[in-house]
């Protein structure tokens, strides 16, 4: 008979993805029912006790590690092996590396860019003195207030170089990606995005439609707020406008603030710009991506899909959104007229934890708990920094659920993760499949 067991290690920090590792391995063990390593933040200490669990009381600031199985005393102390294991000193480096990122910077002439991933809360000071350096900087960290983006900005503006974020989550410059990013082939399009999945989205279809991309600027999703003014926005326009390789452009971005979409429509450019730009009646990112095929010259391809071998149950009555991607999220929402649909990359789910986009948790639970008279539709989105093998937990979790899937799979055919492997995976598991995020919003639609 399993036992349950809940301990909890005052003031000890792990990043979330090696908590996600940890809690990965200790789930696989034979004897182990259920096995969650985390940070207690209020979402994950919610989960822990949804879960069956008593917790102790704990702070954002200690470990939870918690354990149902036939040995929870063993389970708990491999746990801990691993978690030690991560944490163990590496051999001294023969130099000193440097220890601030000005330093960092100086010592590095020949680099063009400096990546900020840290805490939200420390970001500013590590962008300001890239910028201060001369040095383009992209922002990954979320949670960073809009007052500082605006002054980060600003700088970046008086010194000539781009800031890309915060919390942007994919770029790619010259074939090289950064975050999120998925293998795509070189070609004649650029993309300035304040958005890290609507960019993807887009990028892939290109891909496909062998019209590759040049560059993939990341802004950050509130660059054309009213708060922001479009600043690296319009910087990222001129870039791709000044690139010799770049014949057109896409902007993708949810609605902007009316003042900075007329600023941004007024700049002058020679290089002809594609809108993306999600609202209620207005152009989705698979048009958006087909427009830019037609200026290109180049014919629209057929997007795969590959329809369930299941049908749909008949009861069908309401469409749930399980999404890692906001700007995806918010384009099923438009076409589906549902408001039942959950971004689980939003900065309240990823606090303590790691992105959807590699840890599946959040919605394999979601999956199980979904109704028989449900649609869920959720995105995979496949690419570098991603899950490795999505399907390998999602996919079991879509043939246990009760529910009818509908999955949107964003990626290349040169992603790590085998796009017609990750699709047959889950067309076996009974979900409908497509590559295109406003097809399968509509097919989700269309089961009600």
């Amino acid at each position: 008979m399993s036992g349950a067991t809940v301990l909890v290690r005052p003031g000890s920090y792990h990043d979330s993805v090696t908590l996600m590792r940890v809690s990965r391995a200790v789930s696989a063990l034979p004897g182990v029912e259920v096995a969650m390593v985390a940070m207690a933040t209020a979402l994950n200490v919610s989960i822990i006790e949804e879960l069956g669990f008593a917790v102790p009381e704990a702070g954002p600031g200690d470990l939870l590690v918690a354990v149902r199985a036939d040995d929870p005393r063993a389970a708990v102390e491999e746990a801990e092996r691993q978690l030690s294991a991560a944490h163990r000193p590496q051999a001294a480096p023969k130099e000193q590396r440097p220890l601030t990122t000005r330093s960092a910077a100086t010592a590095a002439e020949d680099a063009g860019l400096v990546l900020v991933s840290t805490p939200g809360e420390h970001a500013f000071a590590e962008a300001y003195d890239a910028i201060e350096a001369g040095r383009h900087v992209m922002i990954f960290s979320d949670g960073v207030p809009v007052a500082q983006e605006r002054r980060l900005k600003e700088l970046a503006e008086a010194r000539g170089v781009l800031v890309m974020g915060p919390d942007c989550g994919t770029a790619v410059i010259a074939g090289t990606g950064l975050g999120f990013a998925n293998v795509l082939s070189p070609g004649p399009v650029g993309v300035v995005a304040a958005s890290g999945t609507g960019a993807q989205q887009v990028t892939c279809l290109l891909d496909r439609a062998g019209a590759g991309v040049s560059h993939v600027l990341g802004v950050g999703g509130r660059d054309l707020s009213a708060e922001v003014g479009g600043l690296s926005t319009v910087r990222a326009l001129r870039m791709l406008d000044d690139d010799p390789g770049t014949e057109l452009i896409v902007l993708v971005s949810k609605p902007p603030a009316p003042e900075v979409a007329r600023a941004v429509r007024e700049l002058p450019l020679r290089t002809p710009v594609v809108p993306a730009l999600l609202r209620e009646g207005g152009t989705d990112l698979t048009e958006a991506a087909e427009q830019a095929l037609r200026l290109l010259g180049r014919p629209v391809p057929e997007w795969p899909a590959w329809p369930a071998w299941r049908g749909a149950r008949p009861a069908a009555k309401r469409v749930t959104g399980l999404y890692s991607g906001g700007t995806l999220a918010a384009e099923a929402a438009l076409i589906t007229g549902s408001r039942n649909i959950v971004d689980f990359g939003d900065d309240a789910y990823t606090r303590g934890r790691a992105h959807p986009m590699i840890d599946p948790a959040l919605r394999v639970e979601a999956l199980a708990t979904a109704g028989e008279s449900d649609v869920v539709l959720m995105d995979v989105v496949l690419g570098h920094a991603a899950d490795p093998d999505p399907a390998a937990s999602l996919a079991h979790a879509v043939a246990r659920s009760p529910a009818t899937v509908v999955v949107a799979l964003i990626g290349t055919e040169g992603d790590p993760q085998d796009l017609h492997r990750q699709a047959a995976a889950f067309r076996e598991a009974g979900a409908a499949v497509f590559t295109s995020n406003a097809q399968a919003a509509r097919h989700a639609r269309s089961l009600l």
